[in-house]
């Protein structure tokens, strides 16, 4: 093994055994193990955060098949690359299997013609496809692809699964077994922690931490828990404002509003800020929870959300961040009334879908001297001029007599 190639490449596990976590995925008896025990895989897109072991997969993958394993980057590769894949693959003389294991890493990058490249082949067998990407696959890759394929979502690795693979990494040959190193289990347990499910970050920073702290006059190298916190990049929450974690983190900011929960509603609000979300559009999130979920429970949460929006624009951040979690919060704690805003659902719905009459002659306006011999405004009677203001007439065209569109429910107050 090169020692001068990353650590977190060196101590990539090589069989299905070594693997360490994701067993709702790859335990030993998930379809995924069996079948690359077997070595009888179909195609599969990995998708999931960095540093969750979609890459390591492949690699086993490639020391355990019997196939042609061929690997390609995205991010470099084009068409030509595909198409001498398939030819060397489909060459008997040199692959007497006619087939190939082609991984794909960050396949999202690929453009819709170099999927379509890819097609036939997965339909015919030529090409066991193994796609990697941290996008949501539905979102990024060709349909097509997807529906010939077996999508397998990877998660962040949890802390003690990082942390065994710290231990490995520190007495393997491969890893860091050269090196005298002395750290504790908590110091560990802490760079586990701060990589956030990111193996290689774990891993990236282990090797700095060992890479430059002098050896003592004993031999040794001391890791202590400052030295560890000064290597270890700290990782943002897994978010990426143009990627399908924005979309995933603005709902459960949205719900958790609606659902009445401060704690969760500041929770997503920090997860959208550090990851560089727009202010603004957050602000405009919440005047729309004000009115969809608030609506007449409480009408001063739109006053509020609206003043919190037009703040945020003229203060900007990083003060923003506190109007927004105000107004946000002062959303999450109001009642909850969503009959305003299935009224105008229900309303356009019969607009676009039904024959709803016309509107009656007595509420129409007469602008125009004449057209009120016409009937327009005829027998219109004015509010103000009855009792409380108020007076029964037919407001509805006659075909919609009766129907409902705002029912009023048990939080709404006296408007």
């Amino acid at each position: 093994m090169d020692l001068s190639q990353p650590l977190a490449y060196r101590v990539r596990p090589k069989t299905l055994d070594e693997f360490v976590g994701q067993e709702e995925v790859i335990g030993k008896d998930k379809i995924l193990y069996k079948t690359i025990k077997a070595d009888r895989l179909s195609s599969i897109i990995l998708f999931g955060p960095p540093g969750c072991g979609k890459t390591s997969l492949a690699k086993v993958i490639s020391q355990t098949t019997k196939c042609k394993f061929v690997k390609l980057n995205a991010v470099t590769a084009g068409t030509a690359d595909i198409k001498n894949a398939i030819a060397d693959a489909k060459n008997l003389l040199l692959n007497p299997t006619g087939r190939c294991i082609l991984f794909i890493d960050e396949i999202h990058r690929f453009n819709k013609l170099q999927q379509d490249v890819l097609l036939p082949y997965v339909e015919d067998g030529t090409v066991i496809l193994i796609g990697a990407t941290t996008e949501n696959p539905y979102f990024e890759v060709n349909k097509a692809l997807i529906s010939r394929s077996m999508v397998i979502k990877l998660n962040p690795l949890q802390k003690q699964d990082v942390f065994k693979i710290l231990k490995n990494a520190l007495i393997s040959e491969d890893g860091l077994g050269t090196y005298n190193v002395n750290i504790s289990d908590e110091t560990l347990e802490k760079i586990a922690d701060v990589a956030g499910g990111d193996v290689r970050t774990a891993l990236n920073g282990l090797e700095v931490a060992v890479l430059t702290t002098p050896i003592d006059e004993k031999g040794i190298i001391n890791i202590t828990d400052e030295i560890a916190k000064n290597c270890v990049t700290q990782r943002k929450a897994i978010f990426d404002k143009n990627g399908d974690s924005h979309y995933d983190n603005i709902s459960a900011f949205i719900k958790s509003m609606r659902g009445s929960d401060p704690d969760a509603t500041i929770f997503y609000l920090a997860r959208a800020i550090n990851g560089g979300e727009d202010p603004v559009f957050l602000a405009r999130r919440i005047v729309l929870a004000a009115s969809e979920d608030v609506g007449l429970a409480n009408p001063n949460a739109l006053v509020v959300a609206t003043s919190a929006m037009q703040a945020v624009a003229m203060i900007g951040m990083p003060e923003a961040k506190i109007i927004l979690s105000e107004a946000a919060t002062y959303v999450a704690l109001s009642k909850k009334s969503n009959a305003t805003y299935l009224g105008i659902n229900r309303a356009i719905d019969d607009v676009q879908n039904k024959d709803t009459g016309e509107i009656p002659m007595h509420i129409r306006n007469a602008p125009v001297e004449g057209m009120s011999t016409l009937g327009y405004g005829e027998g219109y009677k004015y509010p103000h001029d009855y009792p409380m203001h108020q007076v029964e007439q037919q407001y509805l065209p006659d075909k919609m007599l009766g129907t409902k569109y705002f029912i009023k429910d048990e939080t709404i107050g006296d408007i």
